[in-house]
């Protein structure tokens, strides 16, 4: 069966009830038929569940979902994305290793690996996204992880996986990528050998703005001391969000089919606009990396970005001037979102930080909704005649 066929098909154990929907378990621990029971359970010479900071079946079925779609043996889920890339992090690395990231990346993950990591001792090189021999030439004995984001956020840079994952094998390297923009139904990149695949759900996994969510998925080694790490620390997600989650997976692959063509209409319609100096989407030939994004992706996935030739003045007028898309902070909404990453996501980054990974004052970045594709170009290109 197909991936998408399997997810919609996996759920957990039905209670003597019989539902057809699954059950939502809100609770904080379980009970044991006796002391015995509870000895070997607590002993793990039976799989069974303790405590919803360590597992809970509404859970498991949203990891389970995840597993299913991107073809990871485990995983495990947390209260949001940036505790699942933090967890990922601090379980297999110690003081000491070191971690190569591409520099475009999301502003949150850069602070904790500019910031936090060092702290504890944990070394990092940022290398440019599509230039290999920095990738090679950033090796040291004690590189322990490769973080990198693909497509990037929010400069879309497409960076080719296969790749990497040659150099992790080479040197003994975990591999981790962050497939948050392409979602499992626009890249898996498991397939192309990546250890770990990282996600923040509340974007496009849940789809509509509603819950906060994140997972780690991959090898089942890695995702053990991940879940041993997490068990302790309690970066746990909450069995209400988890429902949600694992309810938003059964219609995952229309919506981002759906996402993926109005973002590719928006992108064409967008190219040659007097106002527009680029247009920035995969799947457009323009593209600098079109071709790995070819190879790698299934889809162009649903953010459209776009450089204004005024600039800083000309993108605040554009935003102001929006009637039908919102101006919030998140993006993978069924509601089309428009937002100004050098003031908002990426602020904290020096200027030169920002410009170093595409990100001038007059870039756009639109996530695309489900909105009727006409309405959102109109809106656009309105706002665009008033910057």
């Amino acid at each position: 069966m197909h991936p998408t066929t399997k997810a919609i098909r996996t759920q957990a154990d039905r209670t003597k009830e019989m539902e057809h929907s699954s059950p939502l378990f809100l609770t904080s621990s379980f009970c044991y038929n006796n002391a015995e029971e509870m000895r070997a359970i607590f002993a793990d010479e039976i799989d069974a569940n303790i405590y919803t900071r360590f597992s809970n079946p509404t859970v498991q079925e949203f990891i389970d979902k995840i597993c299913v779609l991107e073809g990871a043996e485990a995983g495990f889920a947390t209260a949001s994305g940036m505790s699942a890339i933090f967890a990922s992090f601090m379980a297999l690395m110690k003081q000491g290793d070191h971690l190569i990231a591409c520099k475009s990346i999301f502003g949150s993950t850069h602070s904790v690996i500019t910031k936090i990591l060092p702290r504890y001792g944990i070394e990092y090189t940022y290398v440019d996204a599509n230039k290999p021999e920095e990738w090679e030439a950033a090796v040291k004995p004690n590189t322990k992880m490769i973080f990198l984001e693909t497509p990037t956020n929010p400069a879309l840079e497409i960076i080719d996986i296969e790749a990497i994952v040659a150099l992790g094998k080479t040197h003994n390297i975990i591999v981790n990528v962050d497939n948050c923009f392409a979602t499992p139904i626009g890249q898996r990149p498991i397939e192309y050998g990546v250890d770990l695949v990282v996600h923040s759900a509340t974007k496009w996994i849940d789809g509509q703005g509603r819950v906060l969510g994140g997972v780690v998925v991959g090898r089942q080694d890695l995702v053990n001391e991940i879940y041993l790490f997490c068990r302790s620390t309690g970066p746990s997600i909450s069995p209400f969000n988890a429902w949600i989650l694992s309810k938003a997976t059964d219609t995952l692959h229309v919506r981002m089919e759906r996402h993926a063509s109005n973002a590719l209409q928006l992108a064409k319609a967008l190219e040659g606009h007097p106002k527009i100096s680029s247009v920035i989407y995969p799947f457009l030939k323009s593209h600098p990396q079109y071709d790995i994004a070819q190879k790698q992706m299934k889809n162009g996935g649903g953010i459209v970005c776009f450089e204004l030739k005024g600039g800083l003045e000309a993108g605040q007028i554009f935003l102001d001037s929006l009637e039908l898309l919102s101006l919030t902070a998140n993006l993978g909404d069924s509601r089309s979102i428009a937002s100004h990453p050098a003031s908002t996501t990426h602020a904290k980054l020096t200027e030169n930080e920002r410009l170093d990974v595409g990100i001038t004052p007059g870039l756009i970045r639109i996530s695309v909704g489900l909105e009727y594709v006409d309405d959102i170009i109109a809106d656009i290109v309105q706002a665009l005649e008033k910057s």
